[in-house]
């Protein structure tokens, strides 16, 4: 399966761990090899770096670690090809504007009805590729543009988190649906079932989640692979599997999570129907 890798911070940093490292926690590095990516918000806009083929043997991921690229949001993915073929387009994160800012998104399972459910028409957004996961994105900012009103104003945390749970429970029956979606101002992140090694599983938890408040003087720190600036930092970071041995929490099935300024602050929980903060 895909594997995902969020981050919120409440100061500027780089995820330093490899691509190709994030990609050997789904299994032998030559099962997924169809194309990745990685999202640094700036503002709000995005720098996407993304390709197709194998992360540890592309230009750009080498570039990528070159670079002191620096972002209080970051995504990355890995592609395992369920649905099209290995192809730029349709390699994640997918990226589009939405009310003057760019939104990006990241799937990780399957859902073959997506395509074809009368549940998930498009209007104003369209793929470019021929996956779930590309068309599940159009569909989520479709439903957000009706709390998206106003270009470049950010309608309150909890309305966005409302959206985007009511659109997660609706994807769950489809397949397995974690995602981490952003709009510069949040990332959500929405855990459900993964294929769990070694047993080859379909079952929770699908993401993971690790939150530290970093303090430190002078120099830049480096915390198992993620690089901050001096002084006092809040650090979220968001994974298919724990990729440190620190204690990692697990999502709930069907959580849907907002983290802001490198904290959890709102929780949806599937289980009682209500969000509630951190």
């Amino acid at each position: 399966m895909c594997e995902l890798l969020g981050m919120s911070s409440s100061k500027p940093a780089t995820l330093s761990l490899s691509l190709p490292r994030l990609a050997a926690h789904g299994g032998p590095p030559t099962l997924i090899r169809d194309g990745w990516g990685v999202a640094y918000y700036e503002g709000r806009d995005v720098r996407l770096i993304k390709d197709v083929g194998p992360a540890d043997q592309s230009d750009w991921v080498r570039f990528v670690a070159a670079h002191d690229l620096r972002s209080t949001i970051v995504m990355a993915h890995i592609r395992k090809a369920t649905m099209g073929e290995p192809a730029y387009r349709n390699a994640q994160p997918f990226a589009r504007e939405l009310a003057g800012r760019m939104h990006v998104f990241s799937h990780n399972g399957w859902m073959p009805e997506m395509l074809t459910s009368p549940r998930f028409r498009l209007g104003r957004f369209a793929p470019i590729g021929e996956t779930d996961s590309e068309q599940a994105f159009c569909n989520l900012l479709e439903r957000l543009q009706e709390v998206w009103s106003e270009p470049r104003a950010a309608p309150s945390l909890e309305a966005r988190l409302s959206v985007v749970a009511a659109f997660a429970s609706e994807l769950r029956p489809l397949g397995p649906a974690n995602f981490l979606y952003s709009d510069g101002d949040a990332l959500f992140a929405h855990g459900d079932r993964r294929k769990q090694l070694p047993t080859q599983t379909v079952e929770p938890p699908g993401l993971v989640f690790l939150q530290r408040q970093c303090r430190f003087d002078e120099n830049p720190s480096s915390q198992n692979g993620v690089v901050m600036a001096s002084g006092d930092q809040m650090v979220s970071l968001v994974a298919s599997v724990p990729l440190t041995d620190e204690q990692w929490q697990s999502f709930g099935q069907g959580d849907v999570i907002a983290f802001s300024g490198g904290r959890a602050v709102l929780r949806h929980s599937a289980d009682e129907e209500r969000a509630y903060p951190l």
